[in-house]
């Protein structure tokens, strides 16, 4: 055997045994890292939550709305509108609803949606607050951002129609 053919012997092996080698690895370390995921999935989802309203200790004053529970798209250009087709299903009977929205850091949007339904002998307040970032531009550099939904929560209060002044909280019926 020649030299140059010995050389492109050896090269075409050592490829071989390099490609087989990878596949190898990834296989073993895709199997190591799904059984450590199955095992600290649990432990880290309890940690996530505590973390979370260490890091945002608004959140704290909200019951987290699960995301797959929201029928609407969680993705668009204006964060006030996604937020809004987010709870449309929760329809105003009688009140008044307030959009704010906030953008605390250029990556980051807040809104609140302050949603009033006034009874007989009662008003009914539900506050939602939706977390979006955004990530990318739709398909030109002068198109506004895209936003997506991160998180949402709601909270609810009661006020007494004579005492609505002081604000003082009724069992909501």
């Amino acid at each position: 055997m020649s030299a140059k053919l010995k050389i492109l012997v050896i090269l075409v092996l050592s490829i071989f045994a390099t490609a087989v080698a990878g596949v190898y690895l990834t296989n073993r370390q895709q199997h190591a890292l799904t059984a450590n995921s199955t095992r600290s999935q649990q432990h880290s989802s309890a940690v996530a939550s505590a973390q979370e309203i260490v890091t945002n200790p608004e959140r704290a004053n909200y019951k987290t709305v699960p995301l797959d529970s929201i029928k609407s798209v969680l993705q668009g250009t204006d964060p006030a509108a996604l937020a809004l087709d987010a709870f449309d299903s929760y329809q105003l009977e009688q009140g008044t609803r307030k959009v704010e929205v906030y953008y605390p850091h250029p990556n980051q949007a807040l809104v609140t949606i302050t949603q009033t339904n006034q009874g007989k002998n009662a008003a009914k307040a539900v506050k939602y607050r939706v977390e979006l970032t955004s990530f990318g531009r739709s398909l030109l550099a002068s198109s506004p951002p895209l936003w997506q939904i991160v998180w949402a929560g709601s909270q609810e209060k009661c006020f007494s129609n004579q005492d609505q002044e002081n604000l003082v909280k009724v069992i909501c019926q």
